[in-house]
């Protein structure tokens, strides 16, 4: 028989762990829009550079490599920030399914209790 302490208890629980779920998230969150504020100020910085190099040059020759080095290094901070992200998401995935593998564990206890 479930009496009010043990309903309270568990309610309890439940919302605290709600609530540290919910913390989780929003820092995981915060974390992805940082990083990805970052990169886009970077980026910002890195094209206004390259523009200005670009008016300054006087060859077609100086201006196919200064695009091609900007476009290789471009292309490498892409795919590096595309790492940064994914692990990032990877880790909000995590984040979002631990309520429910512990809902789940829990559930299958109790049912396990009550049909043996």
């Amino acid at each position: 028989m479930l009496n009010i302490e043990d309903a309270n208890r568990k309610s309890k629980e439940a919302v605290d762990g709600v609530l540290k779920s919910y913390s989780e998230v929003a820092k995981s969150w915060q974390a992805i829009a940082t990083e990805t504020g970052e990169f886009s100020r970077k980026y910002l910085q890195d094209a206004t550079s390259y523009f200005e190099q670009l008016m300054g040059v006087r060859t077609i020759e100086a201006a196919l490599e200064l695009q091609t080095n900007f476009a290789k290094s471009s292309f490498e901070t892409a795919v590096a920030q595309t790492g940064k992200l994914t692990e990032l998401y990877s880790e909000l995935g995590k984040t979002l399914v631990k309520p429910l593998e512990a809902a789940a564990s829990q559930s299958t206890s109790v049912f396990t209790k009550t049909t043996l």
